[in-house]
């Protein structure tokens, strides 16, 4: 008893917790003496430090890692490894998409022309049901068609669906595929339903893809009529409506046709008016939706003189990025119809443009063609095209689009000259509903000389997009929130309208909205899985006597791309190391700063982000003022050569609140047959060497000469392994958690004839032999063939090697830290340490709390123990369940870097607070981590990070008891005094304590600019210049008033006939084409009826006495009305922002802190907290404040341009595809170039019924 008294007492004054050695009123006058901060900040980051060494055992942790071995990290030999590791799964699924292509060509040789059933079903996407209901997800059934009323089709076929981890725990069926058909397609239009029946037979070869490769994702193929079979069968959900089409997607677009220049002349002549215009903007926008970032485009009005939908593109073509893309259809709004069409200034003009393109050998480089979009042409123009076009062996092609329901038959034969005569299409469009369909008809003609051709089938990999949305859904999306915001104050304001109008709660929205409109926090990015596919284009083999070269369709493989970061081995990398790839457009297809989505959306241009608006190299350039240096670089790895160099860069975290700098050394080298390559960063200090285990910590062996014991005795407790690597993966088993996985792989390790198993490497496919003859699935040759394939042996799981040994290493070196850590107190010599391991556990809680110390290693396994252990805690998710990315989270970063800094250090850090997301402080915890290194002589490396966390409020008083009392004398003033404010603040500016407790986690410049001002001069803190090139902003969208006509009762009555007389004409004619031409009946998705009511109907009848809501009476309260309650429509739009971050410069930091004070001209004394990455503030509060503003939020970078105008007039390097077939001797000999919207006979109706409509519209 009295040793635990002695002990007890002991603590008290080593710890000062609950004394002092004098006592200072509060409301002393007096001044803080320089020697009295420097003591505090000694004594706190020494009482931290001895705490922090008891509590995580790091010289045992030290003591764990000394068997291990260190070796040097080699960079070239690295990403060489990498780069062959991820070519042979590439391999993998290029096989997997050769036999379907094979399967597909022959399957429609041999099968096409047979007649379908007319009992025939097939597994429809869109019918299949659920396993159960899930109401929160709506689906758009397939259109209620009038023909379907007419003739009885049989049922679509059903089957059960479970839910799939390997396919994102989507219900699925892998015993067979279904059938995707887009809205604007008729399932049962005789070469749709044809396609369906033919291509069942792909069910067994997608079956035996997926049994010899148990990695393979979703298969498909995509077909030229718009149905898609992929693989494995799936209920397709859509939400609002289905937009999907198959045909638009990149995967298919880019393996159909080889890369293309395209110019778009749109007629605004004075004829192109009311639904000419609509009609003719829609065919631009389709045919934009069907390019993509290999081609080229621009798009030009013509009337009396040529004019660039968007004036900075004039004279060139731009890339065809969604950025761009979007640029253009936005331009579409602003053209207006007048004068008279100058059809040869428009054809001079694209043909002069496409020509420099041309002899320069810009743009794509491959096809090129001109898309005309007109309602009508004088003549044919023949003179033109025999100046600039037939005098090559390539010409351009010409894509004629005529607009309108009522058409002169001269118009007909002139436009429809213009594409025959030039290898092209011609199409003839009377509504919207058709556009879809018709404009696509462009992308088979490209296909023509791929077809012709038919040896060879052209591998196409994809830039990165997202599995589940449009890109146009974003927009949507956007819109739907803004309807939502809008009602809400709508509601707020008829339910309290002076609360509503008050000034506070306009502030209060005023935040809301300024903190939705954030870049950050991108929650809820997992609902999308990014990937890249591998397609390859589906010939028609017959020899039609109609001399049509038909692309049956595309198929191929989705690659998601976590599954080539598993073979990108992070675990050899290292701490603040990475890989990312690149492709031929030095666009990013895999990188850790690639940032998607914001607020659960896909960002307008997500997946054309540069590699060098993620790389950020120190150069203190401003932005988009990109380096000669940095250029070069670039061109090297673009150009997928083999080299390495070191650059100064800078980068950020804690979701760009914090910033770091440091010299990376980059090796690259590229993928080879692919668009891709690998580039491999290295912190050039640390990540010089890596520490292994030794040779003879062999698992297996091991296990053998423990007797079969298995190593997961040494994971019993309180343990986690880094959810993202792959340790082992079972392709036929499912596990709950990873840990669950790993520790039965432990156990089969253990057992007697385990083996490593190999490498997958794809199985050899059948080459493809000449012409038709390769119809031959049928044949005993072809079914040994596929016999011997299907039996080929397939690895049932996948281990690394390499990174089992060394988390079985670091599992068994420190399975002590599951031994309780009053246990090792005994063992400590420090007085300090083992009197607090010796203190009684309600003595312990009641002045230190619950601490949890945590141990983390290079290999990912993360251990946590609570002291005193608790037995039920489920306030919260344990440790390792919040922080299990072992080497990825930020306190292990930082840790490892600050030991650079000062090796004994802690680094210390809360959750910062900031207006988007307050800090609950009440429940906020501190965290501290210090770096373990390991090494001999002259090689160190981090072998693990340990700390500790514990209550903010436990530190806040640790403070306050320390800075409340004075050593050496009697009476003296501290930071209990009111004239006194005192904190601590971390190495990038961001309170870590402060008397207010509501300033914990905020930015130090926010609370004391004039200090934080001060401290920026002295050298103190280092602003980093930060720009994210990768930001959205939010522009007002325009809208449009409809009332500014007054309807009388005549009028009303004239507009209801012309309807009536209207739509009469059009659903007559609608039904006659129909049936003449065997159509799909085409609704096009932006004209869809979608699932969101209504704004202010959306509730039902409590909404519609508010929708009738009286006007305003007078003018002001009119004004007041739009001002409150209104909100400004935006549009999120890709932009720059840019920011000033801080850092600690420790370069003669104690000669910039040991500054006196003097007076209010510095009203201040800062120390560096000893073994701290801290800084003690204390500040004269009665000094008057200079508020100088700092802030480190993001501002829009402004510029003289548009961000894509700026992009297109300082274009950067690209590598053009290697691949073009542009050109085949026998196309000339293919007659079909054109179809009609209408049938001729119908033409005299419609004129008829003009003349009667004229009296209604006049």
């Amino acid at each position: 008893m009295c040793k635990r008294v002695g002990n007890s007492i002991l603590l008290l004054l080593l710890l000062s917790l609950d004394s002092r050695d004098c006592v200072a009123s509060p409301n002393n006058e007096g001044k803080i003496l320089l020697n009295s901060v420097q003591a505090w900040a000694v004594k706190l980051g020494t009482e931290l430090y001895h705490f922090g060494e008891f509590i995580t055992r790091k010289k045992e942790v030290q003591e764990s890692f000394k068997s291990a071995q260190i070796e040097s990290r080699d960079g070239e030999k690295l990403v060489q490894s990498m780069s062959d590791d991820i070519r042979a799964m590439m391999e993998l699924k290029i096989s997997a998409v050769k036999r379907i292509v094979e399967a597909a060509e022959n399957m429609a040789f041999d099968k096409q022309n047979e007649p379908v059933p007319e009992d025939f079903q097939f597994y429809n996407s869109k019918e299949m049901e659920e396993p159960y209901d899930e109401l929160t997800i709506t689906t758009t059934p397939e259109t209620d068609f009038a023909l379907e009323n007419w003739i009885a089709r049989p049922p679509t076929k059903n089957a059960y669906l479970y839910q799939n981890p390997h396919f994102s725990n989507i219900p699925v069926n892998i015993n067979f595929s279904s059938v995707h058909v887009p809205t604007n397609v008729y399932a049962w239009a005789p070469e749709v339903i044809k396609g369906i029946h033919w291509s069942e037979g792909l069910d067994t070869h997608f079956i035996n893809n997926y049994q010899s490769d148990p990695t393979l994702s979703w298969q498909y193929f995509g077909s030229s009529t718009g149905f898609m079979r992929h693989y494995p069968a799936m209920k397709w959900r859509a939400d609002p409506v289905d937009i999907y089409d198959c045909r638009t997607r990149a995967w298919y677009m880019e393996a159909a046709a080889s890369p293309k220049d395209v110019v778009i002349l749109v007629d605004r002549s004075g004829s192109m008016t009311g639904q000419r215009r609509d009609i003719a903007k829609h065919v631009v926008t389709n045919i934009l939706d069907t390019l993509g970032n290999n081609d080229f485009v621009n798009v030009m009005t013509f009337a009396d003189t040529v004019e660039e939908i968007v004036p900075c593109f004039e004279d060139s073509l731009v890339q065809a990025t969604l950025g761009n893309l979007r640029e253009l259809k936005l331009g579409l709004d602003n053209f207006e119809t007048m004068e008279i069409a100058n059809f040869s200034a428009a054809l001079t003009r694209a043909f002069e443009l496409l020509e420099m393109y041309r002899n320069n050998s810009g743009g794509a480089n491959c096809n090129q063609a001109i898309m005309l979009v007109t309602d009508g042409v004088p003549y044919n123009y023949k003179e033109i095209f025999e100046k600039y076009n037939w005098k090559y062996d390539t010409p351009v092609r010409v894509f004629t689009y005529l607009i309108g329901r009522e058409v002169k038959v001269a118009d007909v034969r002139e436009v429809k000259w213009m594409a025959c005569a030039n290898r092209g299409y011609y199409v003839h469009l009377s509504t919207l509903a058709e556009v879809r369909e018709r404009v696509l008809e462009h992308v088979n003609v490209l296909a023509r000389p791929l077809v012709l051709q038919r040896e060879k089938h052209p591998v196409v990999w994809t830039p990165v997009y997202a599995n589940v949305t449009d890109p146009k859904v974003a927009d949507y999306l956007w819109e739907q929130r803004e309807r939502a915001e809008q009602k809400e104050r709508f509601m707020s304001q008829r339910r309290d309208k002076a609360l509503f109008n008050s000034e506070k709660e306009q502030e209060r929205r005023w935040r809301i909205t300024q903190m939705k409109q954030g870049q950050y926090s991108e929650i809820g990015n997992s609902q999308y899985q990014l990937m890249t596919s591998v397609s390859m284009p589906v010939y028609d083999l017959r020899h039609n006597e109609m001399r049509i070269a038909r692309l049956l369709g595309v198929a191929g493989t989705d690659v998601p791309l976590s599954e080539i970061q598993a073979l990108m081995t992070p675990y050899k990398i290292g701490v603040n190391g990475y890989a990312f790839i690149v492709t031929n457009n030095g666009y990013i297809l895999i990188h850790p700063d690639l940032r998607p989505v914001f607020q659960q959306i896909l960002k307008p241009s997500y997946n054309s982000v540069d590699m060098i608006e993620v790389e950020l190299f120190d150069d203190d350039r401003g932005p988009r003022n990109f380096s000669k240096e940095l250029t070069a670089l670039r061109k090297e790895i673009i150009d997928q050569k083999t080299g390495n160099k070191i650059m100064n860069v800078k980068y950020h975290l804690d979701e760009m609140k914090r910033v770091s700098r440091a010299k990376k050394h980059y090796f690259w080298t590229g993928i080879s047959d692919s668009p891709f390559t690998l580039v491999v960063a290295i912190p050039e200090n640390y990540g010089r060497h890596r520490i292994t285990p030794p040779p003879t910590d062999d698992i297996h062996r091991l296990s053998l000469t423990s007797k079969n014991i298995s190593a997961r005795q040494y994971l019993s407790d309180k343990w986690s392994v880094h959810p993202d690597w792959l340790y082992c993966r079972h392709y036929e088993r499912t596990f709950s958690t990873p840990e669950e996985e790993l520790l039965y792989f432990l156990e089969r390790v253990a057992k007697p004839g385990w083996r490593w198993p190999a490498k997958p490497r794809p199985p050899e496919h059948h080459k493809n032999k000449p012409g038709h003859d390769r119809h031959n699935n049928g044949t005993p040759e072809n079914k040994e063939r596929n016999k011997v394939s299907n039996s080929t042996p397939r690895n049932e799981y996948y281990c690394d090697h390499g990174l089992m040994q060394a988390l079985v290493y670091d599992a068994r070196n420190t399975a002590w830290f599951n031994k309780s850590i009053s246990d090792s107190a005994s063992e400590e010599k420090a007085p300090l340490t083992k009197v607090i391991g010796l203190l009684p556990r309600a003595e312990f809680i009641q002045r230190f709390g619950y601490i949890v110390a945590f141990l983390s290693t290079h290999s990912g396994l993360t251990r946590w123990q609570m002291h005193p252990p608790k037995e039920h805690d489920n306030e919260k998710p344990e440790f390792g369940k919040q922080w299990p990315k072992s080497i990825d989270e930020v306190w292990y970063r930082r840790a490892v870097e600050q030991h650079y800094v000062d090796p004994l250090s802690y680094v210390y850090s809360v959750e910062l607070n900031t207006e988007k997301f307050p800090l609950n402080v009440s429940s906020a915890v501190v965290t501290a981590a210090h770096a373990v290194f390991h090494g001999d002589s002259h090689r160190k490396t981090p072998a693990a990070v340990v700390g500790f966390q514990f209550k903010h409020e436990r530190l806040s008083e640790w403070f306050e008891n320390i800075t409340s009392s004075c050593e050496h004398n009697r009476e003296c003033v501290t930071c209990l005094s009111d004239a006194w404010d005192c904190y601590l603040v971390d190495n990038n500016g961001w309170v870590i304590v402060s008397e207010d407790s509501n300033q914990t986690g905020q930015f130090f410049g926010k609370i004391r600019p004039d200090i934080m001002a001060t401290l920026i001069e002295d050298d103190v803190y280092k602003p980093v210049h930060l720009v994210d090139y990768q930001a959205v902003c939010f522009r007002e969208k325009k809208t449009s008033n409809p009332a500014n006509v007054l309807l009388t009762p005549l009028e009303n009555l004239r507009l209801a006939m012309a309807w009536f007389l209207t739509t009469t004409v059009w659903f007559y004619n609608s039904i006659a084409s129909g049936l003449a031409q065997a159509s799909s009946y085409s609704f096009e998705d932006e004209f869809l009826t979608t699932t969101v009511p209504p704004l202010l109907d959306e509730e039902g009848d409590d909404d519609s006495e508010y929708s009738y809501m009286s006007k305003p009476t007078t003018k002001n309260a009119e004004r007041d009305f739009e001002k409150l309650v209104l909100i400004n429509r935006t549009r999120p739009t890709p932009c720059d922002r840019e920011m000033y971050l801080y850092q600690l410069n420790y370069n003669s930091l104690n000669d910039k802190l040991n500054k006196p004070m003097m007076n209010c001209s510095r009203p201040f004394y800062v120390q560096l907290v000893n073994y701290t990455n801290m800084l003690m503030v204390v500040v004269n509060g009665l000094c008057p404040r200079e508020e100088v503003p700092i802030s480190v939020d993001p501002t829009e970078v402004q510029y003289n341009e548009s961000l894509p105008c700026l992009k297109h007039i300082h274009p950067l390097y690209r590598k053009q595809p290697t691949s073009c077939i542009r050109n085949h001797t026998e196309e000339s000999n293919i007659d079909m170039c054109g179809r009609g919207s209408l049938p001729h006979k119908n033409l005299w109706t419609s004129l008829s019924v003009l003349v009667i409509l004229r009296y209604f519209y006049i």
